[in-house]
């Protein structure tokens, strides 16, 4: 009898911590925003910072574009990117390793840290829009009985 309600309180906590595990694969896996396109900001107070990159599922590649003090501060004026989405966060480091930053992501904007030769503030814009807004089913509804009538 003790063996058997050994055996059960073991079953019950490895299925209990699988649902945990599980989670945890879900968070790191699903990709809820989409980067890909032309960004351009500011690191720090400085205005001249731009990103080009191109999303496929979760990972991220592109290039980079700054010039004056932020190019000195971050050791390049331009260069290759790579980096990956989980969520809405982008991750991102140049090729070089010279930098590395995160960015909670939204579809017109990224707001986060880059981290140089110390942590700068990140804000990036969309350059332009980036996604065609979807059509409200009403108005598909009231459309396709106009056109039947």
């Amino acid at each position: 009898m003790r063996i058997a309600a050994g055996c059960a309180l073991l079953a019950l906590a490895l299925t209990s911590t699988v649902g945990c595990a599980q989670k945890d694969w879900i968070d790191r896996t699903l990709v809820t925003e989409n980067v890909t396109g032309a960004w351009a900001g500011s690191m720090g107070a400085m205005d001249d910072l731009r990103f080009d990159l191109k999303q496929e599922g979760a990972r991220v590649a592109g290039s980079f574009r700054t010039g004056g003090r932020s190019a000195s501060l971050i050791g390049a004026s331009s260069g290759a990117l790579e980096g990956s989405v989980a969520g809405d966060v982008f991750t991102f480091k140049d090729a070089r390793g010279m930098f590395q930053g995160e960015a909670t992501a939204s579809s017109e904007e990224m707001k986060g840290q880059i981290n140089a030769s110390r942590p700068f503030s990140l804000n990036l814009v969309a350059s332009m829009p980036r996604r065609p807004r979807p059509a409200e089913p009403a108005n598909e509804l009231i459309e396709r009985s106009a056109v039947t009538r």
